[in-house]
């Protein structure tokens, strides 16, 4: 195995254990399965089996059900043979958090059952305490007592278990071995992996699951290089990033982490865990998956790498000297392509951050306002807000009155071969391994390699885009080429949500490993119309129609820098999807949150229906926003309570005086 995957150059299936679900097989190069999980209360038996027989008509494959108490778990069984009654067949997952006896009762009833090794033994209270190593085994042999019964009700009942590890939710005794990290989130799992198979109990999936897509990708590729060290085979894994929100910044986030691991073959089931009705997380799902219907038949061939000259256990950017704004330590920026308009004005900017008012005659620049804008032939025929440069081929560039504002873009061997180029920033278009350009022949870099006006623009025909411009990206790395490079990713496909998947998952991948310092998003002409696939976000508009194709690729591009952590322009949402759980309306409570801190760039604010995931998935969070019971509040700073069981009736309230308190509130404008 090449570190974590079969290859980072083919498409190649990440080989696992097959684990039968009821008759479901999972694993083993069998289909990538499609689950979801509902959010109706698991005691109201019609609720629960209606919404999952949508979840299951919609394509859901498999579904998940809470069970946080022994008589959520015993009416799984009245949901079940209502299911069969009904004719419905698809295997059932119990979700346990801290009730062992629930899942012992559960594992006799439902075909799978998912236990969360951070709190199933361990109770978290975010104590520090230093252990010996006598002390930390004497923990282990306590969780191998308590964990060991639902091992062997499982063997007897043929039922498979989920082994799910969530970032916030690491014990203790984890977090003070090996602090809040992607390798606690692997020891945590592989602790209840190791007490299964000297069961010989092999019938599981794994899950390393983070509201943080950089930590998510991270987990699971250690997870990988673990197992295959340890026992020399992989179990199969259940792909998710958690609490990922709604609307177009759930789908980013969600793709960004799911779709960077299915790209190098990795993934043998996914639930896209978004704050909407379960039924919508499962065109998602598919969306995601059927992207490597044909990649194995249809990529072409990209050089294999000898030695990977990055680390992607971790997050380092590429080290790249700066032109202009672009590289070195500044921000990625985001390049605009409006080369499809044919006569661009300035209420055409307004779709990318720019907003002109002629009383003033000044501009009004967003925090998400587009850095560039490529016109291709295009001339500009009004004054530009001073920060915007404008990209444009070389023969239009050559006639621009000012050739600072404006900027010439080549292909690599028109820059080699001009002689009127740019000063200050000239862009050179590299098409990565396509099918005309000799797969080992790199003259052409080393010729503009480190010309300190040259900005590379990396993208790909190749089908299997993502890995070509990363195989690039090494190339570079490796001839010490530290030219900034802006990432072009164009689009063929049909609606918003297959575009949002797409963009997430090419650019996603490579900023999560620390490549690119830009990037700029496109169609192609035939898919250039948003097409409506009917779905609503959480408001009840049809948001894949509400805005112009310009404002939605900007919109896009500034989401997926937020989502990898590299950009960030507005506030963050940690938000659950919902689920039996949950003490709130959670969609309404997360746009009425919304409306009133949306304009506070930069804070992460966590919004959570229960306090199973509550405390723990708020790790990653600034504030917290906590159902404590029916109609009760608990706000959160960080880890620690400041307001506990607020009426929910003033709970939005008293979180904006939270935030005045804590010198995290401005006025909106």
């Amino acid at each position: 195995m090449q570190l974590y995957c079969p290859s980072l150059t083919e498409y190649r299936r990440l080989p696992t254990r097959e684990v039968k679900i009821g008759e479901l097989l999972l694993g083993n190069f069998n289909p990538i399965r499609l689950q979801t999980m509902t959010t109706t209360d698991t005691m109201d038996t019609m609720a629960t089996v209606e919404q999952s027989i949508r979840c299951i008509e919609a394509g859901a494959e498999l579904v998940r059900i809470t069970a946080p108490s022994k008589k959520e778990a015993e009416n799984l069984l009245n949901i079940r043979n209502e299911l069969h009654r009904r004719g419905y067949k698809t295997p059932l997952v119990a979700d346990i958090h801290f009730t062992p006896n629930a899942a012992e009762i559960a594992a006799r009833i439902v075909e799978k059952v998912r236990v969360n090794p951070g709190n199933y033994v361990d109770k978290k209270k975010f104590e520090q305490i230093e252990y010996t190593d006598a002390e930390y085994l004497e923990e282990i042999e306590r969780i191998r007592e308590r964990f060991t019964p639902l091992v062997k009700i499982c063997q007897e009942y043929g039922t498979a278990m989920r082994i799910g590890t969530n970032h916030g939710s690491l014990s203790d005794r984890i977090m003070s071995r090996y602090g809040d990290t992607p390798m606690g989130m692997v020891e945590s799992a592989m602790e209840f992996l190791r007490i299964a198979r000297n069961e010989s109990y092999h019938n599981i999936v794994l899950s390393m699951k983070s509201s943080n897509p950089q930590v998510m990708v991270q987990a699971y590729r250690l997870l990988i290089q673990q197992m295959d060290a340890e026992f020399g085979e992989c179990y199969p894994l259940h792909l998710g990033v958690t609490e990922a929100g709604d609307g177009e910044d759930g789908r980013v986030k969600s793709a960004a982490g799911i779709g960077t691991l299915l790209e190098d073959g990795i993934g043998d089931t996914v639930r896209v865990s978004l704050t909407e009705d379960p039924e919508f997380e499962i065109p998602v799902c598919r969306d995601l998956v059927k992207r490597y219907d044909e990649r194995g038949a249809s990529a072409l061939r990209i050089p294999a790498i000898g030695k990977v000259p990055y680390n992607p256990f971790e997050y380092k950017r590429r080290q790249t000297f700066a032109v202009g704004n672009i590289g070195d330590k500044q921000v990625p920026v985001v390049v605009a392509d409006l080369s499809k308009i044919t006569a661009i004005t300035p209420e055409h900017l307004q779709a990318i951050g720019y907003s002109y008012d002629a009383a003033t005659d000044k501009w009004n620049i967003s925090d998400a306002a587009a850095d560039c804008i490529f016109t291709g032939h295009q001339l500009l025929n009004f004054a530009l807000p001073g920060t915007l440069r404008v990209i444009v081929y070389p023969a239009t560039w050559a006639t621009a009155p000012d050739q600072e504002k404006y900027l010439p873009i080549f292909d690599a061997g028109g820059y080699l071969q001009s002689k009127h180029k740019s000063a200050v920033s000239n862009f050179v278009m590299v098409d990565c391994f396509n099918d005309e350009t000799p797969i080992n022949d790199f003259t052409y870099l080393d010729e503009i390699a480190n010309d300190t006006t040259v900005v590379i623009c990396l993208s790909s025909t190749n089908p299997h885009g993502m890995p070509a411009i990363r195989r690039m990206f090494m190339e570079l790395m490796d001839r010490n080429i530290k030219n900034p490079v802006v990432i072009i990713v164009d689009s063929n496909w049909q609606s918003a949500d297959e575009h949002l998947i797409h963009y997430s998952t090419e650019c996603g991948a490579l900023l999560l490993d620390g490549f690119g310092d830009g990037i700029c998003l496109g169609m192609s002409a035939p898919s250039y119309q948003l097409q409506s696939t009917g779905k609503q976000d959480t408001g009840g508009r049809n948001y894949l129609n509400k805005t112009s194709v310009e404002q939605f690729i900007n919109a896009t591009a500034f989401s997926i820098l937020q989502a990898t952590r590299t950009r960030i322009s507005k506030t963050e949402y940690i938000s659950c999807p919902s689920c039996g759980r949950t003490l709130f309306d959670l969609q309404e409570t997360t746009a009425k949150i919304r409306s009133v801190t949306n304009h506070l760039k930069g804070v992460k604010i966590a919004i959570m229906g229960c306090i199973v995931n509550g405390p723990g998935e708020m790790a990653d969070a600034d504030f917290g926003y906590v159902g404590s019971g029916v109609g009760k509040i608990t706000l959160y700073k960080g880890k620690d309570i400041m307001k506990r069981n607020i009426d929910s009736e003033i709970a939005v309230d008293e979180l904006v005086n939270l935030l005045k308190e804590n010198n995290a509130w401005v006025e909106p404008a």
